[in-house]
């Protein structure tokens, strides 16, 4: 008997049809990946099953009974839980009131601050139950969405990219917690981009295109290149990474504090500096502090193309050439209800005329660009930001900078959620800024990208930030170690 099956599941938006007569097959303690490029309706198909999205047609199985989800309340009393791509999480409450929320059962919060204590430390996935949200990174709230979930002992846990901002590390813990789940008899919807991932975790593999069911395949007998060519109908292009020429300093920081132990970088013109290191070591403050959002640094600490800017606004330094990709998508990239059009105008001002008067045909002519040239899947330039997947929202929120032409580009997470076609087309375009004699600073806790991205890389841990090492020089080993803040003095001085 299956766990779960759905038989021709669709769903219709106004601008796409999501999910087109959709059949899909879990057996208990089977990890079920499910592949598609960005906009495929993975994520539709996840809600569809969680209870929060109603089919317009289709039937559901659990357990070999017909049931109609209503709402994710009644998936949980079924035995389903969710880690959304995106989280559901109040940030004015602690790590514990967040996940005593989320639970069905009549818990003392005292008893639930407990279990995520135990949870966190048999599944190796580090969180202090009394912490603010709004203290965690983007990795740290995955920590807590996953932690929530395993609470609710579910028979079906479904994992929108899971591993999306881990390091190498924390993917290791998470899979051996998966598959100690798997061997308990409890089933796992796996979504991710990773093809290595998914080759080496999974069972089984569904492959969607443009909301259909193109393939069913075992990934352990696939290549990446052949599962590119399942979910993309062709294999990406290969990304063509030549030697940098640096040229003068454009950022420079000079023993920035604030949150941070006497932080000091170098950026130069016509170069990409990587920056890795395990989330919640200090990455979120220093991203603040370098785009402005943070005013707290003192104005010397923060040198712009010669000119002193700390402690000055986002836009004051936007207008001196320097931009900024933020981790969070929603909320701070974009604004969620608002349209892409509108969404331009938060960091972009060419269709702002005179008095501050907007040229709406303008706006939209620049949105419409912006949807072209990065591929964006979208219902036109009116779309709301919150329709989009999510990795289409990244494509567009990280194609507004680019585009924008700036001399300093500051990208956190540039590829989170992004199918292997959309981040090589975002990665060469990163490439290509360099080439044209942009500073880039990457922030990720994707080794790989930083690997092929970058001209040399920095790790950042407890708030201090390591010396340099040449791409050419560094190892995946050297880069994990210095991850735990392992860097000595001989290595500082080399």
């Amino acid at each position: 008997m299956h766990r779960l099956e759905l038989q021709d599941i669709s769903k219709q938006y106004p601008a796409v049809k999501a999910n087109d007569r959709v059949s899909l097959r879990v057996k208990p303690g089977e990890i079920h990946a499910v592949l598609g490029e960005n906009g495929a309706g993975k994520s539709t198909l996840m809600k569809i099953i969680y209870g929060a999205v109603r089919p317009d047609e289709g039937s559901m199985r659990w357990n070999g009974e017909v049931v109609q989800v209503a709402n994710p309340a009644a998936a949980r009393a079924l035995g389903i839980s969710m880690v959304y791509q995106h989280f559901s999480l109040f940030d004015t409450l602690t790590v514990a009131e967040n996940v005593w929320l989320g639970l069905d059962r009549a818990w003392a919060l005292a008893d639930v601050t407990q279990r995520i204590g135990e949870v966190s430390a048999t599944y190796g996935l580090e969180v202090e139950p009394a912490r603010p949200l709004h203290t965690l990174s983007v990795g740290e709230r995955q920590r807590v969405e996953i932690i929530r979930a395993l609470l609710t002992d579910p028979q079906l846990l479904i994992l929108d990219e899971p591993t999306s901002v881990l390091t190498p590390q924390a993917v290791d813990k998470l899979f051996a917690t998966l598959r100690q789940l798997a061997a308990k008899g409890c089933s796992i919807l796996y979504i991710s981009h990773k093809l290595d991932e998914i080759r080496a975790l999974c069972h089984h593999c569904t492959v969607m295109r443009g909301g259909r069911v193109t393939g069913e395949v075992d990934p352990t007998q696939e290549t990446n290149a052949s599962l590119s060519r399942l979910m993309l109908g062709a294999e990406p292009p290969p990304l063509q990474h030549r030697a940098s020429q640096p040229g003068e300093v454009a950022l420079a920081v000079k023993g920035l504090g604030s949150g941070l132990q006497d932080v000091h970088l170098e950026l130069r013109a016509g170069e990409i500096v990587g920056i890795a290191g395990v989330s919640g070591n200090g990455q979120q403050q220093l991203m603040a502090l370098l785009s402005g959002e943070d005013a707290r640094a003192q104005k010397s600490t923060i040198v712009l193309r010669g000119e002193p800017v700390g402690g000055t606004s986002p836009a004051y330094r936007r207008a001196r050439g320097l931009h900024f990709v933020p981790e969070e998508r929603l909320g701070r990239g974009a604004v969620p209800s608002m349209s892409l059009a509108h969404n331009t105008l938060l960091t972009r001002s060419e269709a702002v005329g005179r008095g501050g008067w907007l040229r709406l045909a303008a706006l939209q002519q620049q949105a419409t660009g912006l949807i072209s040239r990065f591929r964006v899947k979208a219902g036109g330039p009116g779309a709301p930001a919150q329709s989009l997947s999510g990795g289409n929202l990244q494509k567009f929120i990280v194609g507004r900078e680019i585009d924008a032409r700036p001399q300093v580009l500051i990208v956190s997470q540039p590829t989170w959620g992004v199918d292997v076609g959309a981040a090589g087309q975002i990665r060469a375009e990163l490439l290509a800024l360099r080439d044209a004699g942009c500073a880039v600073l990457v922030v990720s806790e994707d080794l790989d990208e930083l690997f092929e991205l970058s001209d040399r890389l920095h790790v950042i841990a407890g708030g201090r930030l390591s010396p340099s090492v040449p791409i050419a020089q560094a190892t995946v080993e050297q880069i994990g170690l210095w991850m735990s803040g392992l860097w000595d003095a001989t290595e500082a001085a080399a």
